[in-house]
Order: C-alpha cells, then structure tokens, then sequence
C-alpha cells in the first residue's frame, strides 16, 4: 500500500470513530505496536485512540486479556479462537467500544506446514457487534508481513463503518 493511501485510511478511520464517539484500542502480537504506533501518527489520536496492548508473549496475552492457557494450549497463540480472545478480552476488560487484535507469524523463522511464516490472524469487534476474524496469507520478509498485517487491520475494522 502507498503512503497515500495508508494516510487516507487512516484519516477514514479517525473520522468514523469520532462521528460515532468510539474509543479504539488494539491487542497486537505479531506486529510489536506497529498498529499503535501507526494511528497515534495522527494529530487529535488521543480523541479516538484509547490503547494499545503488546501482548507478544503467551503469559502477556493471559494476563492483560484473559485469552485461556487451554484456548493457547489447544489451538496455539496464531488461530482464530486466539485472535478472538484477544479481542474480546480487550473489549471486556479495557474501556474501549473497538477492538483489534493481530497475532502472526512474521518470520523468518517460527512458521510450520500447517502455519507458515505470514500466516496472521486478525480479529475485530465493536460493543454489541459479533467478532469478525480473517485469515490472512502474507508473503515478504518479517518488516513486510508486519505492514501488511498492519495495512490489513485498518481495512478490517473500517468495514464496520460501511
């Protein structure tokens, strides 16, 4: 994605969560803050931008959004139910009308035959909406995949707005 763009996408983000009076907030795994970085870029963020949790680590996910050692244990830190956890963890115990959570495999090492370096899943939820998971498939190297996934969780939650 261009520069040009990502900033127009973010720019309609911004705008539909101040006409709607959301507060946003991300559960990141794979992509280290890169998400929260990217939004608070923009001036008057904090009227929109309530938080934004780095939960790399298994232990961080439990602890900061309740996901279940069973639910990590069974299905692992990169699935759908993982990424719903999140997202749903983030809405229940932070005060924020709409989540995103990302959890990933970025490379170069780590992926499997059954998740390959790039797989990423990406969850989004709104107060009294039901949770919306995609899988994604990226390709690249590690910085690649990241801005993918990134670029991928802005046009997930805009949908909600459409």
């Amino acid at each position: 994605m261009t520069d040009h763009n990502r900033q127009t996408k973010l720019l309609q983000l911004a705008h539909q969560l101040i006409n709607h009076h959301y507060k946003l907030g991300t559960a990141e795994s794979c992509t280290g803050g890169g998400l929260s970085f990217l939004l608070t870029t923009l001036p008057g963020s904090s009227n929109w931008f309530e938080r934004g949790l780095v939960t790399y680590s298994n232990e961080a996910k439990m602890s900061l959004l309740h996901v279940k050692n069973n639910t990590l244990d069974q299905y692992g830190a990169v699935s759908k139910e993982t990424a719903h956890e999140m997202v749903e963890g983030l809405l229940t115990h932070h005060p924020v009308d709409v989540g995103i959570a990302i959890t990933g495999i970025a490379g170069p090492d780590g992926g499997s035959v059954e998740k390959p370096v790039g797989t990423v899943w990406i969850a989004c939820k709104t107060r009294g909406a039901p949770t919306q998971s995609t899988l994604f498939l990226f390709t690249g190297d590690r910085e690649s995949i990241r801005s993918q996934s990134i670029d991928a969780a802005v046009d997930q939650v805009l949908l909600f707005f459409k």
